[in-house]
């Protein structure tokens, strides 16, 4: 037992520490990442993207410093501590050592990589399914009451997380439902520990319900844009390329599950995300959190069967994982500056698996993540030389806006530097951001991503209309964004803007 919780402990602490080690320095902070860090410093109940839980996160990040190995490692410290509850599980389930190897693997070789190395609240949403899945396996194994109310609280910040924590507590009562666990429901501490999650979430739904729900226009706009361009078939193989190296691990996994009777209602819970995603048009990576328990049973049967003369299958397969698992990370992290990743990405031909699709339906020469964290400090710089065009008289009575929340959230992240004044938007959370007095400029110092800007017709509501720069990085997503100064609005472009931020906050207010 000493033995394999050492080896528990050492994995957890590579599985901290090995991500900082492979993204390339080229890289910046993700887009989503500086709205996220933003929601730091204006803490609330809620915001129009995400609960609150997140923020708090982004708040201790400030507090540190705000530099990048804090931001980084809030997410790897997620991925361990869900580890850590996975390893623990195969413990519990009679596993050793090479389970424990076996279940580490998707957190190294798998999509687990990524996600617990980007500010979002991924890495919350799946730790708390995997704490909730792992409390009501640990009641089913123990009959202890305490293990629901460690389930109970595990809805509760889950649900401050992220909102498909619902998807997942629908999908495990279903299963529960379905299967011999029906009992379960009999028990009133379940129901206790229901009333203990529903009062730690109170406070954000008293919060939507104070804004109007924006969650609502936020899904419509995600169903819109996005999600109806979600097609089956790419849903479907999404969960296999996820962890292309460990598919017989969740596979065997949930085969375990499904013909043994102790645990089957997790197979079932899974079944019921997966379906309940291809309905709604889910995306592919919203069932990760769905996994982890399948990877414990996986790891443990595999570890069972491997022995006597099939021992040597353990080696062969762990080979296997290694091998086309050091792949995956090139494809996984950033680990080459973008020049080389686009080049070895044409070289390997990963076009034809999807990987450099982005949500514009059209093939780019790097994934959209990584193209996400290039370019923000040359935007901020060439902004930050705009507003510096303009005397210490007119400074003060100017507007920094930007078009998207990446955007104004690089500004403001960089900006100190350059002494710049907090940037606006009316994109995403910083709606809400937006001061009094939004409307009392004399000159705008706008960063916008329509590369047509100049064209428009408000333009000529302006005195003076100045195309400053651009961004010029042709690996970043921001590529081609104009930076120009306007100067000398009219009355008629004041109205415009104004009427324009109005008609957006009705717009998150859905009736």
């Amino acid at each position: 037992m000493k033995k394999t919780g050492w080896l528990l402990y050492t994995l957890a602490l590579l599985k901290l520490f090995l991500p900082y080690l492979l993204q390339n320095g080229a890289y910046e902070p993700h887009r989503d990442e500086y709205l996220y860090l933003a929601e730091g410093q204006h803490m609330a109940w809620g915001y129009m993207e995400v609960p609150p839980l997140l923020s708090v996160f982004a708040w201790l990040t400030h507090l540190f410093g705000n530099g990048m190995f804090w931001i980084k490692f809030w997410p790897s410290l997620g991925g361990a501590a869900t580890y850590l509850l996975v390893g623990k599980l195969i413990l519990h389930q009679g596993g050793k050592a090479f389970a424990l190897f076996l279940a580490w693997t998707p957190f190294i070789f798998g999509a687990y990589l990524r996600t617990h190395f980007l500010f979002q609240p991924g890495f919350l949403d799946i730790f708390f399914w995997t704490a909730l899945g792992y409390a009501l396996v640990r009641y089913k194994a123990t009959g202890l009451n305490r293990y629901l109310y460690i389930a109970g609280i595990c809805m509760g910040l889950g649900m401050l997380s992220k909102y498909d924590m619902a998807l997942y507590i629908t999908a495990l009562l279903l299963g529960l439902s379905l299967t011999a666990h029906r009992k379960i429901f009999l028990n009133k501490h379940l129901y206790f520990a229901g009333v203990i999650g529903l009062l730690l979430f109170l406070p954000n739904f008293l919060w939507q319900y104070s804004k109007g729900f924006p969650v609502v226009f936020h899904m419509r706009e995600l169903q819109k844009n996005q999600l109806q361009y979600v097609s089956p078939g790419n849903f479907v193989a999404g969960q296999f390329l996820f962890f292309a190296p460990c598919i017989v691990i969740w596979v065997r996994g949930l085969v375990s599950l499904a013909v043994g009777k102790t645990y089957r209602f997790v197979a079932w819970s899974y079944g019921f995300v997966i379906a309940i995603l291809l309905i709604t048009h889910g995306k592919d990576y919203y069932s990760l959190g769905a996994y982890p328990l399948l990877f414990v049973f996986g790891a443990v049967a595999l570890e069972t069967r491997l022995t006597g003369r099939l021992y040597g299958f353990r080696v062969a397969l762990g080979v296997v994982i290694l091998g086309i698992g050091f792949f995956m990370i090139r494809v996984l992290m950033p680990i080459l500056p973008p020049a080389q990743l686009a080049d070895l990405y044409a070289r390997r031909h990963l076009a034809r698996f999807g990987v450099l699709r982005w949500e514009d339906g059209k093939d780019h020469p790097l994934q959209q993540d990584f193209a996400d964290m290039l370019a923000w400090k040359e935007m901020t710089a060439k902004f930050a030389h705009a507003y510096d065009l303009l005397d210490s008289t007119e400074k003060k009575h100017t507007l920094l806006f930007c078009d998207n929340y990446g955007q104004a959230g690089a500004v403001n992240y960089y900006g100190p530097q350059y002494h710049l004044p907090p940037a606006c938007s009316d994109n995403a959370s910083f709606l809400y951001w937006l001061p009094d007095n939004f409307a009392d400029f004399d000159n705008i110092v706008l960063l916008t991503d329509d590369t047509h800007e100049m064209e428009h017709s408000f333009i000529h509501n302006f005195r003076q209309a100045i195309l400053v720069d651009s961004v010029t990085n042709p690996y970043a997503r921001e590529y081609g964004s104009l930076i120009i100064l306007l100067k000398g609005p009219d009355s008629t472009v004041k109205k415009m803007f104004v009427a324009k931020i109005e008609a957006d906050k009705k717009k998150t207010s859905p009736e």
